[in-house]
């Protein structure tokens, strides 16, 4: 088992699982439409992406996103994708790709990471705080979507 950066020859296999990752959250499969968004964010460099793999074979992957604090006056961490194969888990990747975000939140000299997961999402809303996650009590989550 290894956990690495995302590499452009992974596309293709990363393609199926990140299309996995849309459908369990909801959305039509389509590859294609996952190939190109990926190999955006890896061209355009957008985002932090690693992956676990079990004898050349993706099993997951962690997607993290930079932001900024304007207070802190640091980068801060957006935790956005993490996903792990159904028939890989229980194993512990999980845990391992986000002791990976957290080393590079260390490597970058950001001041922390945040993510946003659904309240009906048992498994996540399980992991994270065993994992040194902490819920915000003291802030309020807003959305704008253009109609």
């Amino acid at each position: 088992m290894n956990i690495r950066e995302v590499k452009t020859s992974d596309l293709d296999q990363l393609s199926i699982l990140f299309n996995s990752y849309r459908i369990f959250y909801g959305k039509e499969s389509n590859i294609d439409i996952s190939k190109k968004f990926l190999e955006s964010r890896i061209s355009n460099k957008d985002s932090k992406m690693f992956i676990c793999e079990v004898n050349n074979i993706l099993t997951g992957f962690v997607q993290l996103y930079p932001l900024f604090s304007s207070v802190r006056v640091s980068k801060y961490w957006l935790l956005n994708d993490l996903f792990i194969d159904s028939e890989f888990r229980g194993k512990g990747y999980s845990k391992l790709l986000i002791d990976r975000a957290k080393e590079l939140v260390l490597e970058s000299g950001a001041c922390g990471m945040m993510l946003e997961t659904e309240k009906s999402n048992k498994i996540g809303n399980s992991l994270y705080p065993k994992t040194g996650f902490k819920i915000n009590d003291l802030s309020n989550f807003y959305e704008w979507v253009p109609s």
